[in-house]
C-alpha cells in the first residue's frame, strides 16, 4: 500500500469522525478532525500519472478537500473565528474562484472583522464574474448575505471568540493539534444557519433560485391558489404550475415566492433557470443549453454530458430519477422552450411563468395573473413610498394606482419617479401621468419602463397580429366585441375572433365577459404609441369603417327597439358588415347599453367630414336610446354632433330633426329658453321644407317647452296646433307623435284646472295607444287621468286608473314610474291606505337619481309634500316644497315653482312662521301671471 493510500484511508476516517462529532452537536471536536483531514494533503492526488481515469479519480479527491475546507471554514466562523480566515480564504478562492460557499464565508468573515466596505467589494466582484462566466446571478443565499450586511442584519453576528489552537492553511503539512479540553455545545451560529451546506453533509442541495423581493405585496389570493395547485397530487407525471399574465405584472415575483415556500418540501434542491422568452437584447434560451446548465448545477461532470438534444434529455431525467427537486424555469416564450426540460419524476415540482398561455403543456394547471387590487396597490404604494407620504395625500395616491393601471411594474416605476424627485409631490406626478402621450416616458427608471416591457410582447406577435394590435388601439370602446373588431380590421367575424384570441393569450388584452375583450390602458397607451396614433390616415380610414358598422348596427337595433319612430332613408354604408343578431329586445338592449358610450366617444373625435349623412343617421340613433335610458348630457351632446353634420349637408328636412332632437335633449335638462330657441329653428327648416309631419313634431315641442316655462296659453295654443296638423297629415308614423301631444295637452289643462278637458284628452291617447301599442305613452295617460279624478274628487277612479298604469310600469321609462308611484302614495292615502300610500312614496323617492329629468324630481316633491301636509306633518310638507322650489327655480320651471311657493306657505301659515306671508305673495304673483284659477291650484 502506498503513502498516498494511507493518507487517503486516514483522510476518510478524520472526515467520518468529523460527521459523527458534528451529528453529536461538538462542534470544536468537529473542527479539531477536519483539521486533522486536511493537514494530510499534500496536493494534487496522483498529480503526473495521466489518463483520464486516474485524472478523474484525482477530481474526485480534490472535490472532498474543498468540500471538508468549506466545512472547516463554517465552522471556524461559528466558533467565533474571523479576521484570521481572511488570508486562508483567498488563497483558496483564488485556486477556485466560482466556488460561492467560499465566497460567502470570505464575505462574512470580513463583515465579522469590522471591514464592511470590502464585505460589499467582495460580492460585487462574485456577482460580476458568475455573470460574465456563467450567466447567472448569485445565488439566494449569497444575496441574502449582501442584502442583510447593507441592513445590518444582527443575523451576521457571530458568537463571542473562543480560543482554538491556530492551524495553517488548508493545503498544509502541518501536523494536527490535540483535541481541546472542552466541546462547545452550543448551535452554531451565522454560516450554520442554514444559508450555505452544514456538516450533515459535504455536498448541500443546490439551490439558485434568485432572491425574494424585499417589499413583496399583496397577491395573497394569488399566492394560495399557487401553493393550494403545486401541493395536489401529480398523477404519473411531474407537478406543472404555469403562472401567465402580460408583462410587468409580477409573474417571477410570485413564482419566486411560492418556490421559497415550498423548498423544505423538495430537499434536493431548488433550480431556477431564465429562458429568456422576452429578454431585451436577447434570443430565448435553446432547452439544450439550458439542460447543461442544470447538468452542471446538479454535479454532472462536463466530461459526461452529451452533445445531442435527445441524449441531453436522457441524461437530464436519469440524473432526476428518485430526487425530489423544484424547477422555476421563467420568462418562457412557447412550451417548445419547456417541454425537454420536464422531468419524468413524479416527485418534482416545475414551476413556469410566460407572458403567454403554453397551451400544448399537456397537464398544466394555469393561474393567470392580472392586475393588484385597488387595496393591494394602495398597501403596495404605503410600502414603497411610506405610510406617512401616502396618508397627506390619499386621494392622489388613489389615482396614481388607477394610472398606472394597478400594475406592479408601473406603481415601482412612478415610485422610482418619486424617489428620484423628492420636491415631487404625488399629486404633481399624476397630473403629469393624466397627459396619455406622455404616460408610457413617465412610467420609467434608467434601462426600466412600461413601455420595454411591453414591446418585447409585441415583437414577439407576427407581423398580422402587430397590425391588429395597433388597430384596435384606435377602437372607441372600453371594450370590443368580434363585430365592431371585424369592421376595423376589414376581415370576417371568425378571422377577427382567431386574431383577439391570439392577442388574449399573449395577454396583451383581457377579458371579463365572454366574447369581449379589452385592452389595460396602459398596453392601449402602448398599442396607440406605436402608429400615427389617433389623428393620421390610418386612424381616419379605420373610424371610417367603424362610423360604417355603427351606423348600419344601431339602425337595426332602433327599428327593433323603437318601431313607432319615423324612418329615415340613410345611405348604407359601402361595405356590408357583419352585424350582431338582433332579434331579442332585452338583448339588444343590452347591445346598446354596452356600446353607446363608444359610439359617443367615436362622434365626438369628429374627422367625419366625409360621411355626414353617417354622422347625422349614428348620432339620431344613439339618441333614442340615451333618451330612453335617461342620459340627458350625453343625449345633448350627440344631437350637437348630429346637428354639426346636418347643417354641413344643406337638408332642410334633416336640420329640422336634428333640432327638434336637441330641442327634446334641453328640454329634458331643464335648459327650457335654449330649448325654445332649438324648437323655433327647427319649425323654421320644417315650413321651408313643406313637411306638415315635421311642423307638428316641432309645434308640439314648443307647447311641451311653454308649459314649463309657464307661458300656459302659449302651451295650450301650440299644443292643440301640433293635434290639429298631426290630423291633416297621411303619416301613420306620427301616431305617438299624436299620442304624446295629447298626453302634454292633458297636463297643461290640469294646470289650468280644466281637469273635465284633460280627462277628455288623455282617454284619447289610451285609445290611440289600444290601436299603436306605445307603453311608456300610455303610462304617462293613465296616470295624468288619476290627477284629473282626483281634481275633480273621484277618488276611486283615480285609484282604479292609477293601477291600470302599474300593468305597463315594467317598460316605462323609470321617471315616468316615479310620478306614477307618487300619484298612487297620494291617492291610496286619500281612501286610507296608509301603509300603501307610505310604501309607494319610499319606492317613489328610492328610484329618483341624478338621471331623473328635473323638471319631473319637482313635481313628485311637490305632490308628496300636499300629502304629508293634509296629515299634519308640516315640517316634512315644508322641507319637501322646499326642495322642490330649489330645483324648479333654478331652471325657470315656473309651474312648479308657483306650487312650491303655495305649498310652503300654507305649510308655513300652520306652523306659525313669518315667511308664510312671502311666500304666499310670490306663489300668487307667478299663478295670476301664467293665468292659473284657484281650480288650477294644488290643494290640501
Amino acid at each position: 500500500m502506498t503513502v498516498d493510500q494511507l493518507d487517503l484511508l486516514e483522510f476518510n476516517g478524520h472526515i467520518q469522525q468529523a460527521r459523527h462529532a458534528a451529528a453529536s452537536d461538538l462542534p470544536q471536536e468537529a473542527a479539531d478532525q477536519l483539521r486533522a483531514a486536511l493537514a494530510l494533503w499534500r496536493g494534487p492526488v496522483m498529480s503526473g500519472a495521466g489518463g483520464s481515469v486516474v485524472e478523474a479519480a484525482g477530481a474526485v479527491l480534490e472535490e472532498r478537500r474543498l468540500g471538508a475546507a468549506e466545512q472547516l471554514f463554517e465552522l471556524r466562523l461559528a466558533l467565533g473565528e474571523a479576521g484570521e480566515l481572511i488570508g486562508d480564504l483567498r488563497t483558496l478562492i483564488a485556486q477556485h474562484p466560482l466556488r460561492e460557499s467560499l465566497r460567502g464565508h470570505l464575505i462574512l468573515a470580513l463583515y465579522r472583522s469590522g471591514r464592511q466596505a470590502e464585505a460589499l467589494t467582495e460580492y460585487a466582484k462574485v456577482r460580476e464574474l458568475l455573470v460574465e462566466e456563467l450567466g447567472i446571478d448569485p445565488s439566494a443565499q449569497l444575496t441574502k448575505m449582501y442584502e442583510d450586511i447593507l441592513r445590518a442584519s444582527p443575523e451576521l453576528a457571530g458568537p463571542a471568540a473562543r480560543p482554538v489552537p491556530v492551524a495553517g492553511p488548508p493545503n498544509s503539512r502541518s501536523p494536527a493539534p490535540p483535541p481541546a479540553a472542552e466541546s462547545g455545545r452550543s448551535a452554531p451560529s451565522g454560516a450554520g444557519s442554514g444559508r450555505f451546506p452544514t456538516l450533515a453533509s459535504l455536498h448541500g442541495a443546490p439551490c439558485t433560485l434568485p432572491p425574494g423581493v424585499p417589499d413583496f405585496t399583496g397577491r395573497g389570493r394569488e399566492l394560495a391558489e399557487v401553493l393550494e395547485a403545486c401541493r395536489q397530487d401529480a398523477g404519473e407525471g411531474p407537478r406543472v404550475i404555469a403562472i401567465d399574465g402580460m408583462g410587468g405584472c409580477g409573474k417571477t415575483s410570485l413564482a419566486v415566492r411560492a418556490a421559497y415556500q415550498l423548498a423544505e418540501e423538495y430537499p434536493d434542491g431548488q433550480l431556477y433557470a431564465d429562458l429568456r422568452g422576452f429578454t431585451p437584447g436577447e434570443k430565448p434560451q435553446r432547452p439544450a443549453a439550458t439542460l447543461v446548465g442544470l447538468l452542471r448545477t446538479l454535479g454532472v461532470s462536463a466530461d459526461s454530458i452529451p452533445d445531442d438534444e435527445a441524449g441531453l434529455i436522457g441524461l437530464w431525467r436519469a440524473t432526476l430519477t428518485g430526487r425530489r427537486l423544484l424547477f422555476l424555469f421563467d420568462n418562457a416564450l412557447d412550451a417548445g422552450q419547456v417541454l425537454p426540460l420536464l422531468p419524468s419524476s413524479t416527485e418534482c415540482l416545475v414551476l413556469v411563468t410566460s407572458r403567454a398561455r403554453l397551451l400544448d403543456l399537456d397537464g398544466a394547471d394555469w393561474i393567470s395573473l392580472g392586475v393588484m387590487e385597488p387595496e393591494e396597490s394602495r398597501v403596495m404604494l404605503a410600502e414603497l413610498l411610506g405610510d406617512n407620504r401616502v396618508a397627506r395625500e390619499p386621494e392622489a395616491a388613489a389615482e396614481l394606482a388607477e394610472l398606472c393601471g394597478h400594475l406592479p411594474l408601473a406603481l415601482r416605476l412612478a415610485v422610482a419617479r418619486l424617489r428620484n424627485r423628492p420636491r415631487w409631490t404625488v399629486r404633481y406626478l399624476v397630473e403629469r401621468l393624466e397627459d396619455e402621450t406622455r404616460r408610457l416616458d413617465e412610467l420609467s427608471a434608467g434601462e426600466r419602463s412600461v413601455a420595454a416591457t411591453l414591446s418585447l410582447s409585441y415583437k414577439a406577435l407576427e407581423e398580422e397580429l402587430q397590425a391588429a394590435f395597433c388597430l384596435l388601439g384606435l377602437h372607441p370602446s372600453a371594450e370590443v366585441d368580434v363585430y365592431s373588431a371585424a369592421a376595423l380590421l376589414e376581415t370576417g367575424v371568425r378571422d377577427a375572433e382567431d386574431m383577439l384570441e391570439d392577442l388574449l393569450d399573449m395577454h396583451l388584452l383581457v377579458q371579463n365577459d365572454p366574447g369581449m375583450y379589452a385592452f389595460h390602458d396602459l398596453v392601449r397607451t402602448y398599442a396607440l404609441s406605436l402608429g400615427e396614433g389617433r389623428g393620421g390616415r390610418e386612424a381616419r380610414e379605420a373610424n371610417g369603417r367603424l362610423l360604417g358598422y355603427y351606423t348600419a348596427a344601431t339602425e337595426a337595433a332602433c327599428t327593433l327597439l323603437f318601431p313607432s319612430r319615423r324612418g329615415m332613408h340613410v345611405d348604407a354604408p359601402d361595405t356590408a358588415y357583419a352585424l350582431p343578431p338582433m332579434r331579442r329586445e332585452d338583448r339588444t338592449l343590452e347591445w346598446f347599453d354596452r356600446e353607446v358610450a363608444g359610439i359617443q366617444t367615436l362622434l365626438a373625435r369628429g374627422g367625419h367630414e366625409d360621411s355626414p349623412r353617417l354622422v347625422f343617421a349614428l348620432a339620431r340613433n344613439a339618441s333614442f336610446h340615451l333618451n330612453l335610458r335617461g342620459r340627458f348630457v350625453e343625449f345633448e351632446a350627440v344631437c350637437r354632433a348630429g346637428l354639426t353634420a346636418s347643417r354641413s349637408m344643406g337638408d332642410s328636412m334633416i336640420i329640422c330633426r336634428t333640432l327638434n332632437n336637441l330641442g327634446v335633449a334641453r328640454w329634458r335638462l331643464g335648459r327650457f329658453t335654449e330649448a325654445v330657441e332649438a324648437a323655433e329653428e327647427a319649425l323654421d327648416w320644417a315650413r321651408k321644407a313643406g313637411g306638415l309631419d315635421d311642423e307638428a313634431m316641432c309645434l308640439g315641442l314648443l307647447g311641451l317647452v311653454h308649459y314649463a316655462l309657464g307661458n300656459l296659453a302659449s302651451s295650450y295654443g301650440y299644443t292643440t296646433e301640433a293635434v290639429r296638423a298631426v290630423q291633416k297629415g297621411d303619416s301613420a308614423g306620427l301616431v305617438q307623435q299624436q299620442a304624446e301631444d295629447l298626453n302634454t295637452l292633458g297636463t297643461v289643462c290640469l294646470a289650468l284646472g280644466r281637469h273635465d278637458e284633460a280627462a277628455d284628452a288623455v282617454r284619447r291617447v289610451i285609445e290611440i295607444c289600444r290601436a299603436y301599442p306605445s307603453p311608456g305613452v300610455e303610462v304617462t295617460a293613465w296616470t295624468s287621468l288619476a290627477l284629473a279624478q282626483i281634481g275633480k274628487g273621484d277618488f276611486e277612479a283615480a285609484y282604479d286608473s292609477v293601477t291600470r298604469s302599474w300593468a305597463l310600469s315594467a317598460t316605462a321609462m323609470e321617471e315616468n314610474l316615479v310620478l306614477a308611484l307618487a300619484v298612487s302614495s297620494d291617492v291610496s292615502d286619500r281612501l286610507g291606505d296608509t301603509r300603501r300610500a307610505q310604501e309607494h312614496e319610499e319606492r317613489a323617492l328610492e328610484l329618483i337619481s341624478p338621471r331623473t329629468s328635473t323638471q319631473r324630481r319637482s313635481r313628485v316633491d311637490n305632490l308628496l309634500a300636499l300629502k304629508h301636509a293634509r296629515n299634519g306633518r308640516y315640517e316634512e310638507a315644508l322641507r319637501l316644497h322646499e326642495g322642490a322650489l330649489g330645483v324648479a327655480e333654478g331652471m325657470g320651471y315656473r309651474v312648479e315653482t308657483a306650487h312650491a311657493l303655495d305649498g310652503m306657505a300654507a305649510a308655513a301659515e300652520r306652523l306659525g312662521l313669518p315667511a308664510a306671508a312671502g311666500y304666499r305673495e310670490r306663489a300668487d304673483m307667478l299663478f295670476e301671471a301664467m293665468g292659473v284659477p284657484p281650480e288650477g291650484r294644488r290643494t290640501f
